[in-house]
């Protein structure tokens, strides 16, 4: 239960999250959360996830296992992420069932990335996306797409980013305010 939107435009790139946790019925606000900030830094890369918030420090965790990963494009994000489904089976105890018709073991996580390369999806079977425009996650996506969809034209990557997680945050019982934002110049 969570915004998180993704936004590429004019050589920028940039991530936005809410802070909201949620507990079945119960939310923990970032008021009372030390910890609220849903976006985390991995070398030149911000990572944003949707799921389990165990994932959070499981898998800023598992990343340093690893000397050097690369999340460049789709198939470095791919072989990455490969490897560390190993680690967080191995080392973390990741239950993988999801449904049985699944052709693959699931990673339980949706994780947004960022960075220098463009911006970029990974879903729990680790199919990968990159994505020309924007791209939004969690509960609260739906809002944030249309919002982002409306003001793409006229604003910069930051300040669509920020629309989407304020419209998420509007609209879903899942997400609030305040958000974190980064952002990233592409290379060139």
């Amino acid at each position: 239960m969570t915004t998180i939107v993704v936004v590429k435009k004019d050589g920028h790139c940039a991530i936005a999250a809410d802070s909201q946790s949620t507990f079945g019925d119960t939310r923990l606000a970032a008021m009372d959360d030390a910890r609220w900030n849903k976006i985390f830094q991995y070398d030149d890369n911000y990572f944003a996830i949707c799921g389990s918030a165990a994932h959070d420090l499981v898998l800023q965790s598992a990343l340093k296992k690893f000397k050097k990963l690369d999340f460049s494009n789709r198939a470095a994000i791919f072989e990455s992420f490969r490897k560390l489904h190993r680690k967080l089976k191995d080392d973390f105890f990741l239950k993988t069932d999801e449904e049985d018709d699944d052709a693959y073991e699931s990673s339980q996580m949706t994780v947004l990335i960022v960075n220098r390369h463009g911006i970029f999806g990974v879903y729990s079977l680790r199919e990968v996306y990159e994505f020309e425009r924007f791209w939004a996650s969690g509960s609260g996506r739906d809002y944030a797409i249309g919002a982002m969809h409306a003001v793409y034209s006229q604003l910069s990557a930051s300040d669509i980013a920020k629309v989407g997680v304020e419209t998420g945050c509007m609209f879903d019982v899942a997400s609030s305010l305040p958000m974190t934002l980064y952002s990233v110049e592409m290379k060139a």
